[in-house]
């Protein structure tokens, strides 16, 4: 499991940059006693599909990661790099729960390794067009080595200011697009989000900020996306309350959202809620979904991004417990 995952750690596979990651997993580490599918995505992106007998259930997890990408190292019962929790370190408990079951005499079950998680679920989409008669899938992220019951959805929208430009030294010809842009975001911090009993507080993010203008130039165009974490008592509304705050030079885009969603949980194992989104809404066609992982969401995306070995080698046995209790085979 370890030689599994410093060796995948080693590709860059940033979201895009999935593809020959993919392929070397397809080739180098094919465990016994499966068959391989390659599923290609409608943006040629690639999954890979180790299948034992006939799935009932599906153990999930990606194979991209945000950038930049960061080599892997590794400190005693520590490993540090980018994908090590998130979510390659889940690739590898994963694959090690689908050897240890098989090599013990059970079936029926398939790990799946998608690609486009961190940039809109397309491997996920993929795969769920194949997901017929599966009852459950598990879904690795960090999560503590607990299981999830509730997650937020998110909302991905992209907004345009439009101004009229002029000199900067005679602002009052022009039409400042990034004044319009801070009075809207005035605006929105005004609007009042519900807090919800399980998920708490609606948040959002500002990213991809561009204007195109020479600083001594007015600008007359200010783009941006914002990217909110909903709950189960927002998620519906705000792209109405958006529209509510927005003026006639202000184009919203509604890129993508998930909703938020509870996840089965079985007796005896810890609990938590969760403020990340993952790929469970794009498995349309598995009614139950378990989301459990090992490593700290909060290490997740930053530059000490890690993992826990003890933690890992924990995962595989409570995966394996999951199986055997959802299957009726303990």
């Amino acid at each position: 499991m370890i030689d599994f995952l410093m060796d995948i750690m080693r590709f860059d596979s940033t979201s895009g940059l999935e593809n020959d990651l993919a392929r070397h997993i397809a080739s180098k580490h094919k465990p016994e006693g499966s068959e391989c599918f390659i599923q290609e995505t409608d943006e040629k992106r690639l999954n890979v599909f180790f299948k034992f007998g006939q799935p009932k259930i599906i153990f999930c997890s990606h194979l991209d990661t945000v950038p930049p990408y960061i080599p892997p190292s590794r400190d005693s019962n520590i490993i540090y790099g980018r994908g090590s929790c998130d979510a390659k370190g889940q690739l590898a408990y994963l694959l090690e729960a689908a050897r240890q079951l098989n090599s013990e005499g059970h079936s029926n079950f398939g790990v799946l390794m998608v690609s486009g998680e961190e940039d809109g679920s397309q491997g996920a989409i993929r795969a769920n067009r194949e997901m017929k008669g599966l009852d459950y899938v598990i879904i690795g992220e960090p999560t503590g080595n607990k299981l999830v019951t509730a997650s937020k959805g998110n909302l991905l929208v992209k907004i345009n200011f439009y101004g009229k430009s002029c000199h900067s030294g005679y602002p009052e010809k022009g039409d400042s697009a990034f004044k319009r842009m801070i009075e809207f975001f005035d605006r929105l911090r005004e609007l009042k989000f519900p807090r919800d009993r399980v998920l708490d507080k609606t948040t959002f993010n500002i990213g991809k900020l561009e204007s195109p203008n020479a600083q001594n130039v007015i600008s007359d165009f200010v783009t941006c996306k914002i990217f909110f974490r909903t709950t189960f008592v927002t998620d519906k509304s705000i792209k109405n309350k958006l529209n509510s705050i927005a003026d006639d030079k202000t184009e919203l885009e509604f890129v993508y959202g998930d909703e938020p969603m509870k996840f089965y949980t079985i007796e005896g194992f810890n609990t938590t809620v969760v403020s990340f989104g993952t790929d469970a809404p794009s498995f349309t066609n598995v009614k139950n979904k378990i989301l459990y992982g090992p490593g700290d969401i909060i290490d997740a995306h930053t530059s000490g991004e890690c993992v826990r070995i003890s933690d890992l080698y924990k995962a595989v046995e409570d995966v394996k417990l999951i199986y055997k209790k959802v299957i009726n085979e303990n």
